[in-house]
């Protein structure tokens, strides 16, 4: 059967070729929750996962943050789990760095037994956007920044998490270095193994910044004219990331809010639209200040964030980011050069005008995130949507209109299952695998008892 994902036996055999090394292959699908799950397979099994792809239970895309089975997803027991097929994705077959023994990986999409997409699966979901777009002649290109935290693997006094000593020379800080770079040099055998990793991976990532607390830094990925990938990227860093603080004695920590007194960490999409001839589309010409082109697609993006919320913010920890004037936004606005907002236009050249989408914490899933965001500007483009007037200055003290943001997660489940906007986004059947993921884990978070109730409630009432 030819793949239906575009990837060839040919590929398989010639990363064989040049890397006799490697022994074994992690095959990763990726979840609604962000999640890799998949198996590892001996060198020889890679060919014929090239040839035929690979059987897995439809189940697996039906899991919860735990890996349990949320029945109401429709993927377990309604169809006895069969198995769908997956397949690899062009470009993911990598070498992982440091490995012993060598081991590659491949990331996978999932399809039906006839080659059609599954569409409970996340990427599919991007894909669709993309191809939507390129039937008016635009194509995104984009890029992710992650954010994230290094943490002591054991905790501390009070059994809360701390940021992780310097694995250089276990010096540990509890400022906010900000900006050092001295206080980077501490992480210097870490970064550089990443870094090392990401160059054997084809993974563009750039920049490296101590962020706003204790223990948290940024990596930055360069721009991709395919978003597809860009999303890809993220997925193959933050493996890479987890994988090579593992190895250095530290966890590497993806939640949007780890520590409660300091910023949480998000999951920044900058996006463009290219034309035809590859030209940027969101720039303006002589005598605009902003194209009406990008007005329309921030207008569209402000106008069903409130209802897309629950993409960004997937996870109770989520929205324990959102703190005014904490670099993290809390109403739909929109303005240049300005941090304080859900929706910033970066300063710089009109030929690299971009949009940087700033809701999503760290914990989102890039595809979710990156085809919903498609969706918006697309909407915002279709009903030429106009965003409302430009926030300048302090964005938090901003009046947020009509399209206030949900004010937490039960209200954001809520809001996601009512939103034809969001169906529309992801694909009815995804939007149905997602809701009801997120609200098995609602109900379980509601209804587990935990240290806060004892610290409030034990001895009081």
């Amino acid at each position: 059967m030819t793949s239906p994902s575009g990837s060839t036996p040919g590929e398989a055999q010639a990363f064989l070729d040049a890397h006799p090394e490697i022994e074994a292959f992690d095959i990763v699908l990726t979840d609604a929750n962000g999640v890799g799950r998949g198996k590892i397979i001996r060198r020889h099994e890679l060919t014929g996962l090239y040839q035929g792809g690979r059987h897995m239970p439809i189940s697996i895309l039906g899991l919860d943050i735990t890996g349990e089975d949320v029945h109401e997803t429709g993927l377990i027991w309604d169809s006895g789990d069969g198995d769908l097929r997956a397949w690899p994705i062009p470009g993911t077959l990598v070498p992982l760095h440091g490995t012993s023994p060598a081991r590659g990986q491949v990331l996978l999409a999932m399809h039906h037994l006839d080659g059609a997409p599954m569409s409970s699966d996340p990427r599919h979901a991007l894909a669709r956007q993309v191809a939507k777009l390129a039937e008016k002649g635009l194509h995104p290109a984009g890029a992710f920044e992650l954010e994230f935290f290094l943490l002591a693997n054991e905790r501390d006094t009070e059994g809360k998490v701390q940021p992780a000593g310097a694995v250089l020379d276990g010096r540990r800080s509890a400022k906010t270095e900000v900006y050092s770079v001295d206080h980077l040099h501490g992480m210097e055998p870490l970064f550089s193994d990443i870094y090392a990793a990401a160059k054997e991976q084809g993974i563009p990532a750039e920049t490296v910044i101590s962020e706003y607390a204790p223990g948290q830094y940024e990596l930055t990925l360069n721009y991709r004219k395919d978003v597809l990938r860009a999303a890809d990227d993220l997925v193959m860093l933050k493996r890479i990331v987890r994988a090579q603080a593992r190895r250095h004695g530290v966890t590497a920590c993806f939640m949007a809010k780890p520590i409660e007194q300091y910023a949480g960490s998000g999951m920044h999409l900058h996006v463009s639209l290219l034309d035809r001839d590859g030209q940027n589309a969101f720039t303006e010409t002589p005598g605009e200040t902003l194209s009406l082109l990008l007005l329309h697609a921030l207008g569209g993006l402000a106008a069903t964030m409130a209802e897309s919320m629950l993409v960004f913010a997937p996870h109770a920890n989520s929205w324990r980011r959102f703190v005014s004037q904490s670099y993290a936004p809390i109403a739909p606005t929109w303005g240049v050069n300005n941090r304080s907002v859900a929706l910033r236009v970066p300063a710089g050249d009109a030929k690299n005008r971009r949009i940087e989408h700033r809701p999503s914490g760290v914990d989102a899933n890039p595809y979710l995130v990156a085809a919903t965001v498609l969706a918006g500007i697309a909407r915002g483009m279709d009903d030429e949507l106009d965003p409302g007037p430009e926030t300048t200055g302090n964005g938090y003290e901003a009046d947020s209109g009509d399209s206030a943001m949900p004010a937490d997660w039960r209200a954001a489940i809520e809001a996601a299952k009512a939103s034809a906007f969001l169906r529309e986004a992801l694909g009815t059947d995804l939007h149905n695998t997602f809701c009801a993921i997120k609200q098995a884990e609602y109900f379980r978070v509601a209804r587990t008892v935990n240290e806060l109730d004892y610290h409030l409630y034990l001895h009081e009432v």
